[in-house]
């Protein structure tokens, strides 16, 4: 499985209120090109995203369905790739101090090619995506906070 682990220098509600805005996930969420609909219950479990993802020209319209929502605290959601088949990918914040959380973001392959061919190469370039993500998701958090104590960030660690 593709885990990670990165310290973003904002509070839990902070990253939780970028995670439930459907509409932000074309800002964080990696070759996401646009958001076509959001469900108004997002991010209820059964709510969905719908999307446009790829590279230039190749692109893929797909779904992205909520399983598992615990509000300010954990969301399991279940993405489609289309002919790849479908990835689980379970966010959850925890608390780290006063302002800092700690996002653990867990992916894996569910169903199609992926799951079949599922290996270290795989989940190695999972991490590398990933990694970019909450990159990505710590700049959206922090252009939502403009008032907070300087930008959100990773922590210079890198380890994840």
């Amino acid at each position: 499985m593709a885990v990670l682990n990165v310290l973003i220098d904002r509070d839990a509600r902070q990253v939780w209120e970028v995670l439930s805005e459907g509409r932000a996930y074309a800002e964080w969420v990696a070759g996401t090109q646009r958001i076509r609909d959001v469900d108004a219950r997002w991010p209820e479990p059964g709510a969905r995203i719908h999307y446009s993802v790829g590279v230039g020209p190749l692109t893929l319209d797909d779904v992205t369905t909520v399983r598992l929502m615990e509000p300010g605290r954990r969301l399991e959601l279940e993405a489609q790739a289309g002919p790849l088949g479908s990835a689980r990918i379970s966010i959850e914040l925890l608390p780290w101090g006063e302002d800092r959380t700690v996002v653990i973001m867990d992916e894996h392959p569910l169903t199609g090619p992926s799951a079949r061919w599922h290996s270290a190469p795989l989940d190695a370039a999972l991490r590398l995506r990933n990694r970019r993500m909450m990159r990505s998701l710590a700049e959206a958090v922090r252009r939502r906070d403009s008032t907070g104590p300087g930008p959100a960030r990773l922590d210079r660690s890198g380890r994840g």
